[in-house]
């Protein structure tokens, strides 16, 4: 999971999954808590589900 997803591509990270921000990367402090939960619930889905992803080059995974 990152938010610099040209640096990750650099580095040779081979399973990206974009986050919202530097400071914040699973939340936004401007939602409620109930949103908060709703986003970080299924960006963390989606990174367990891109773990369990064969992939044969690097991937970045849509969120």
């Amino acid at each position: 999971m990152c938010n610099l997803i040209p640096v990750a591509k650099t580095v040779g990270a081979n399973r990206i999954v974009p986050t919202i921000s530097i400071p914040y990367p699973l939340g936004d402090p401007g939602t409620s808590r109930e949103d908060q939960w709703k986003l970080r619930y299924h960006r963390t889905k989606v990174a367990l589900e891109s773990l369990a992803t064969d992939i044969k080059e690097q991937t970045v995974f849509r969120v």
